[in-house]
């Protein structure tokens, strides 16, 4: 199974709202640990270790580090 990098998203614009809204009136590391959660609680739900590496790896060379 591969990872999806294209738009896949029904409602993209409503997803970015729904985030927004789920982080407005956290403190910094408040918003950290919701982020954590929220993506251990997706990582979950994908389930297959192979896709949570290639986007584990999509996000890091995408944040310009190349080495792990």
């Amino acid at each position: 199974m591969n990872l999806i990098t294209k738009a896949n998203l029904s409602a993209p614009d409503d997803f970015y709202e729904a985030l927004i809204e789920t982080h407005r009136d956290l403190t910094a590391p408040q918003s950290e640990a919701l982020n954590a959660r929220l993506v251990l609680l997706l990582a979950n739900h994908i389930g297959h270790l192979e896709v949570l590496q290639q986007a584990m790896h999509a996000a890091r060379t995408s944040a310009g580090v190349t080495a792990t």
